[in-house]
């Protein structure tokens, strides 16, 4: 056993009392040689939180000193909360987030990883005044690890002194910079951090790259890209390794695997794609029975293990789809070509069959693999054209398509039966020109092609996890945990200001009813967007703990290797229990994989999501500045004495109506009812009313829209 687990497990002994470094050493029956190992390792675990240093230079586990290891993040109005890491036994450290207000932040920044000392608040209370459960609060005493040795900002000189505002706005410290030559007020410039030790002053900085001024074409993509630490480019040596691949799958790779290509098989994606790594097939049997076959690119074929190219797609972890490009996990030879399920040409695949009965319910599951010709290649947009055919006797695709939503439907009607919950979201798209200007939001919803495809892909994910539970192997897994009883208890306070009573949220049934409730509600989005933020986030772990929001006991990300590194190494342990020997994967490589691809799938979420922000807002923006004020259809989702909360449900698009643009009339405040009346027309403003609305005011710091009522509306 390792030195370090060593002193692990005597500290967390339950007879264990501090001790001082040369007591721990006697008590870990050291020899002479290790103890300058143990003594390195020791100043190691300090300087990373694993252990810290009490009175009389004795040392415990962080959790015996009411102190908790954890990352702080930041909320922008200057408080934020330390999410507690787990133990060594895998255990959270703390039952709950640690609360940290604002004057108790200190020098922490957003993301970093901090110490945290715990102490218990006041009964604190809601906006409606009402008590919540108790919280614990803390303060933050140390700094293990900043997030960020860089920041992406914009350059200003408010007085005297120029400043650089992050573009994360959950970054709250202004950074003070030295003027540099290349750099002017407006410009996004890239700062690397000087030490910060005193919450007294303002963090300090040293400008090290100029991207360009703000509204200049690109720089906010590139600035993202930036902030993030996005890689643009491919290493040398990643790049030789494909440029010696074929161009397409040679017979020797072909020979062995089951072949596949005289069976319909089609891929079905968004008419933008560049990758294409799932294909479907379906067959009915006289009895009534089914056979679904979901065939996925064999990435693992030409991805192999201790290679430039695998050792690059680790480091990515999974594509980033950003609104104007996409930052793929593997060369376009191989994300866009030689793994890409396109129509008409030979592909190695890895094949899952899964037989139903005449109820959906699966009996028996093969997995293969494979070779195969995609007999059609289609978009989301020709799929549902066609299971909306009302001719039954179409050409051999539509009647296939309509095939397989026969199953599909079944499969997820059984699913929301077992307690799945429906969390679906429609997704906005921003369109853009070949300059990469923004021309038009789109609303694309989960319609029933979108659905014939995930409940697909649902399935052979689950019949690979069972496959590996069943076989007792070392798993990479999709884990969902259930939520905390007190996020659900605020969620149920939440939506009673609402009007919506809701019973034992402990229960799944009465999520669902819950959803149910928000489905006729005129505030459905957020009071949608609240019950997912009571969730836990899904995360990949080594441990089969099941997905709490599918209501599935087994699940795993098999079905997009091309993007996503979990789903390859899925591949590869499914690939060494179809040739019946060992995968190579030992728990603590799944761990470490499970981390770090959980991290860098939250960096994609994040890029993507503030991609998508920047191009609307800049559409709003060219909209006012061409003044092309078309109006939109809106809904009140709230009211305040300053004016009307409202969603474009069409765009998912928040904003502010101020009270002072709405010139007809004097209006007041009926805190009562929660709407706004007019003084003499007796107009009325309340939650639940359809307006017409233009935009009025973009600002692009606080990334916020401000609209108006169109007139005459």
């Amino acid at each position: 056993m390792e030195i370090r687990q060593k002193i692990l497990n005597l500290l967390a002994a339950p007879h264990y009392r501090p001790l001082r470094r040369h007591e721990l050493a006697k008590a870990l029956k050291l020899t002479d040689n290790e103890r300058t190992a143990f003594r390195r390792t020791l100043a190691e675990m300090l300087h990373k939180g694993d252990v810290v240093r009490v009175r009389k230079e004795r040392f415990v586990l962080p959790a015996e000193a009411d102190l908790v290891v954890g990352k702080l993040e930041m909320n922008e109005r200057g408080f934020g909360f330390v999410i507690p890491e787990a133990d060594v036994e895998g255990k959270p450290t703390a039952p709950a987030d640690i609360y940290i207000a604002a004057d108790n932040v200190g020098v922490g920044m957003h993301g970093d990883r901090v110490v945290a000392r715990l102490h218990k608040g006041s009964v604190r209370r809601d906006r409606r005044g009402k008590p919540q459960p108790e919280k614990i609060e803390g303060r933050i005493i140390r700094i293990l690890e900043r997030a960020n040795e860089t920041l992406v900002g914009t350059l200003q000189k408010p007085k005297y002194f120029h400043v650089v505002i992050p573009d994360d706005p959950r970054i709250v410290n202004d950074i003070y910079v030295k003027p540099h030559p290349k750099a002017r007020v407006g410009d996004k410039v890239v700062v690397k951090l000087q030490p910060w030790e005193s919450r007294h002053v303002n963090p300090e900085g040293d400008i090290i790259e100029v991207l360009g001024h703000g509204d200049a074409p690109g720089v906010d993509m590139l600035a993202i890209i930036r902030k993030h630490r996005l890689p643009q480019t491919f290493p040398t040596d990643v790049l030789r390794e494909v440029e010696r691949m074929p161009e397409n799958p040679t017979e020797e790779e072909m020979r062995g695997r089951l072949d596949l290509r005289g069976e319909f098989i089609v891929t079905i994606d968004p008419d933008d794609a560049r990758d294409h790594d799932d294909a479907v097939s379906v067959d009915i049997r006289p009895d009534g029975s089914w056979r679904l076959g979901v065939h996925i690119a064999d990435v693992s074929h030409y991805v192999r293990p201790r290679t430039a190219l695998d050792r690059e797609a680790r480091a990515r972890g999974n594509s980033i789809y950003l609104v104007d490009r996409v930052i793929p996990m593997l060369p376009e030879k191989l994300s866009a070509g030689l793994c890409s399920l396109f129509g008409n040409v030979d592909r190695l695949a890895k094949t899952a069959f899964i037989d139903y009965n005449a109820q959906g319910v699966p009996k028996r599951v093969e997995f293969h693999n494979s070779v195969i010709r995609v007999k059609h290649l289609i978009t989301y947009r020709e799929a549902f054209t066609r299971l909306n055919n009302p001719d039954s006797n179409g050409d051999e695709l539509t009647r296939s398509l309509k095939t397989m939503w026969r199953l599909a439907s079944l499969l997820r009607k059984n699913r929301f039966e077992r307690g799945s919950l429906d969390l679906d979201f429609p997704e906005m798209k921003v369109r853009l020109d070949k300059l990469g200007k923004p021309i038009a939001l789109e609303k694309i919803e989960n319609d029933i092609s979108h659905q014939l495809i995930e409940e697909f892909m649902l399935a052979a994910n689950e019949a690979v996890a069972r496959h590996f539970k069943n076989s007792v192997v070392p798993g990479l897994y999709r884990i969902h945990e259930n939520p905390a009883p007190e996020k659900l208890f605020e969620l149920r306070n939440f939506v009673a200001g609402f009007g919506i009573k809701a019973g034992d949220l402990t229960q799944r049934t009465e999520i669902q009813k819950l959803l149910g409730a928000f489905r006729k509600h005129p505030q459905s989005y957020v009071l949608k967007v609240s019950l997912l933020r009571s969730l836990k986030r899904a995360l990949y772990s080594h441990k089969p703990v099941g997905h709490f929001g599918l209501a599935k006991v087994n699940y795993t990300h098999f079905t997009s290797p091309i993007r996503r590194y979990p789903d390859l190494i899925v591949h590869r342990i499914l690939d060494a229990l179809v040739k019946r020997r060992p995968s190579g994967y030992l728990t603590e490589h799944l761990i470490d994989v499970a981390q770090h691809c959980s991290q860098t799938e939250r960096t994609a979420d994040e890029a993507e999501n503030e991609s998508k922000k920047l191009k609307t807002l800049e559409f709003f923006n060219n909209m006012l500045r061409d003044r092309k004020l078309a109006p939109f259809d809106a809904l009140v989702t709230d009211v305040r004495n300053f004016g009307l909360f409202v969603e474009l449900p069409e765009l998912m698009i928040f904003g502010l109506v101020h009270v002072s643009t709405i010139d007809d009339d004097f209006y007041s405040f009926d805190d009562v009812r929660r709407r706004l009346v007019g003084k003499r027309t007796r107009r009325t403003f309340k939650i639940g009313d359809r307006v017409n609305v233009i935009v009025s005011r973009v600002d692009l710091f606080k990334r916020q829209v401000d609209f108006q009522l169109a007139r005459g509306k």
